[in-house]
């Protein structure tokens, strides 16, 4: 008599990950090419994620200087400055009016400068923000952007990463695709931000937000492009499915930014600048430093209701 030894089942009756190539397209279809004149393009990776040069961020930023920073965003993404000595709350502030004003996050500790939030972590307060998340999609209008310096970082460690949530996307198979075609999610910040929260604190930040719902699919606001909007912390259930099926069907696309040909990763140095679309990726801190100290300084631009 033969014993029969059952195969372990994987999570997922698809497979995140495969062989071969896939589709990363650094623009939505039919974008019209851009040629640059005040500033230097270096890419990190073919579609995602650019160095940029010959821009002293602590000068004034006039229209036509502007203009180029804002196509670089929607082009690659998230974009990167170097060696932005002196740059002060008011240059950051400055900076982030290329795109909008700004928006506090509820949950961040004040700073002296209204809009930055200083955000320093050391043995004493150890980073959280290391899952793939989209800044903001527990509120009705989500961060249209965010623009984050460098304070101080640590001699190893501490690097942050991006996924373009467009090539997840792209790469969903075709029967996913028509299945997520005109479903809503919901998003809310009790899960992750609530966790530590009395059942009083958290009835208090309930009144200005509530749960909100977002398409799972959203074309960005700027390009029309197709994105996935679903992320780990902040999406609890797609609407109009059972259980189980929310289950199964979450777990197919949050996973989808882990996937390495996504991203990109970059390295902070003092005085780095990150700049990045809160609707086309999703960020992730990476938490290798305790108990080293890492003090960041950011400012989140205010949005719009996604369609």
């Amino acid at each position: 008599m033969t014993t029969s030894v059952s195969t372990p089942q994987p999570v997922l009756d698809k497979p995140l990950l495969h062989y071969g190539r896939r589709v990363l397209e650094r623009t939505a279809p039919g974008a019209s090419s851009f040629e640059y004149r005040r500033i230097e393009v270096s890419p990190l990776t073919p579609h995602i994620g650019a160095e940029i040069g010959a821009v002293d961020l602590t000068g004034p930023i006039d229209e036509a200087l502007a203009v180029e920073l804002r196509q670089a965003l929607l082009e690659w993404k998230v974009i990167f400055f170097r060696d932005q000595r002196g740059f002060t709350p008011e240059h950051h502030l400055a900076l982030a009016g290329v795109w909008g004003e700004p928006e506090a996050n509820p949950f961040f500790p004040k700073s002296e400068t209204v809009g930055v939030s200083r955000l320093a972590k050391d043995a004493m307060a150890m980073g959280q923000e290391n899952i793939w998340h989209s800044d903001h999609s527990f509120m009705a209008a989500p961060a249209r952007g965010s623009v984050l310096r460098a304070v101080e970082v640590p001699p190893a460690g501490g690097d942050t990463m991006w996924a373009d949530m467009g090539a997840a996307y792209d790469n969903l198979p075709e029967g996913t695709k028509a299945r997520i075609e005109g479903l809503t999610a919901v998003h809310d910040w009790v899960p992750s931000w609530g966790a530590t929260m009395s059942e009083q604190q958290i009835a208090r930040f309930r009144q200005n937000l509530p749960p909100v719902e977002h398409p799972v699919v959203v074309r960005h606001p700027r390009t029309g492009r197709k994105l996935l909007y679903v992320n780990e912390p902040f999406t609890t259930r797609i609407v109009g499915l059972s259980d189980q099926e929310n289950r199964e069907l979450l777990d197919e696309l949050v996973l989808q930014a882990r996937v390495p040909e996504y991203q990109v990763r970059f390295r902070w140095q003092p005085d780095s600048v990150a700049i990045w679309d809160n609707i086309a990726v999703q960020h992730y801190a990476i938490n290798d430093y305790y108990p080293q100290r890492r003090v960041m300084e950011r400012i989140a631009v205010a949005g719009e209701p996604l369609s």
